[in-house]
């Protein structure tokens, strides 16, 4: 399986997410013009993923993000909730700001909406 690798712009995140490493992080901003378009291959590739794997460690360092991504991770978050229902084992590091308490609210709002999502939050 290929790594996915998206660079960040002013409008997205970066997207690193590392096969052999293991590590799938997403960091930055996220208000992008075509919210679909932008995560629709990130969604391929976790589907892919988790299709062949049992754990999956998801590293969401946001600082910012509107509202069409705030579904979208929703969507994200709902997808993983599918798989770990079904056995697999799924945690989000939720990374935030200390000064920055609205994403941590938006976290632990994520967090309340799921029951098989393991959610570990991470102040910096």
């Amino acid at each position: 399986m290929q790594d996915l690798i998206i660079p960040a712009t002013e409008s997205t995140p970066e997207i690193q997410f590392n096969y052999l490493e293991k590590r799938f992080e997403i960091r930055g901003e996220s208000f992008p013009d075509n919210v679909g378009y932008f995560y629709e291959p990130i969604f391929n590739w976790i589907r892919e993923y988790l299709d062949n794997h049992d754990e999956f460690v998801l590293h969401m360092e946001l600082i910012y993000f509107n509202s069409s991504s705030s579904k979208v991770l929703l969507d994200l978050f709902d997808l993983l909730e599918t798989y770990a229902q079904n056995g697999k084992q799924i945690y989000i590091h939720w990374v935030y700001d200390k000064e920055n308490y609205g994403i941590k609210e938006y976290g632990i709002e994520f967090k309340e909406d799921l029951e098989f999502l393991k959610f570990d939050f991470f102040e910096i």
